[in-house]
């Protein structure tokens, strides 16, 4: 079953068709991400899952469950913006701890669970600095955390790192997907880089006016495009990003041991009607 589904959703804006029959579905665990240009429907269909706009028709399913009409705050899902959307009045622990203080949970519980994102996103120690002092990074950091804290279904992220300058956002990526392997939350994340997409994405969707294009795994994506659109879209991305090493190394007709007699080594060439043999010597593997 999809931990998130969207199906056949539409969405308009008075005469404009933002989403166009959209359907999509994204599995437990999986890092899934939306890329297009400017103004392809992404931001809105993130934001249909989100519960931040309702569908014009189709259905949003969490965990099969139709939440199309739930209202965000009752949905198992967090956003984190690019824009971090913090309180600046508030301590870093102060933020992380809003949300729960909101669904009344017991101070120990939350103090324990604050603990325990900072830990996640390799922050402890700061809870009680202000967020002032903190960098562009940290900060999208506390804002993961914040939304890691209530333990949601599913993080909503939308381009989090376009603010970010290309060293720290490298990192930021690499510290998203080390987080994912270990919390195996599903996530879905907005971005204009294909490249950040190909490097941690588990599949890739490619919009295009309201519409899904394609959806594949980044190899798929940049080694089969469904179109000239895709193709286009992705050819500053060499394959060799991710071509896999068996593409490109074909596995050797006969093996053969340095105790083998020639003998035995050439008929097995013979059977096999190859002008070749790979020795290895198991005491060098």
């Amino acid at each position: 079953m999809d931990a998130i589904r969207a199906e056949s959703i539409v969405k308009d804006f008075g005469a404009i068709r933002a989403l166009n029959d959209v359907t999509i579905g994204i599995g437990p665990g999986e890092l899934f991400f939306l890329l297009g240009g400017s103004g392809c429907g992404k931001t809105t269909l993130l934001r249909c899952l989100a519960g931040l706009e309702t569908p014009t028709s189709g259905r949003v399913l969490f965990d099969g469950e139709d939440v199309t009409e739930r209202p965000t705050h009752k949905r198992e899902a967090a956003m984190v913006f690019q824009s971090y959307a913090l309180w600046p009045h508030m301590t870093v622990g102060q933020n992380i701890a809003f949300g729960l203080e909101e669904r009344k949970v017991s101070k120990g519980e939350i103090e324990q669970r604050v603990q325990e994102v900072l830990e996640m996103v390799k922050l402890v120690g700061f809870e009680n600095r202000g967020i002032d002092q903190m960098s562009g990074g940290q900060q999208q950091r506390i804002a993961i955390a914040r939304a890691l804290a209530p333990d949601p279904l599913a993080l909503l992220m939308d381009e989090p790192f376009s603010g970010l300058d290309p060293l720290i956002r490298r990192q930021m990526r690499e510290e998203l997907s080390l987080l994912q392997s270990e919390i195996q939350k599903t996530i879905i994340f907005i971005t204009h880089d294909l490249d950040e997409a190909i490097t941690i994405g588990d599949r890739i969707a490619i919009m295009r006016d309201g519409e899904i294009i394609q959806i594949g795994t980044p190899k798929e994506i940049i080694t089969q495009p469904a179109d000239d659109f895709v193709k286009e879209f992705t050819q500053g991305i060499p394959k060799t990003k991710v071509i896999d090493i068996e593409h490109v190394v074909s596995e050797p007709d006969v093996v053969f041991s340095p105790t083998d007699s020639h003998e035995l080594v050439r008929a097995k060439m013979d059977q096999a009607n190859t002008d070749y043999a790979i020795g290895i010597d198991p005491e060098e593997q």
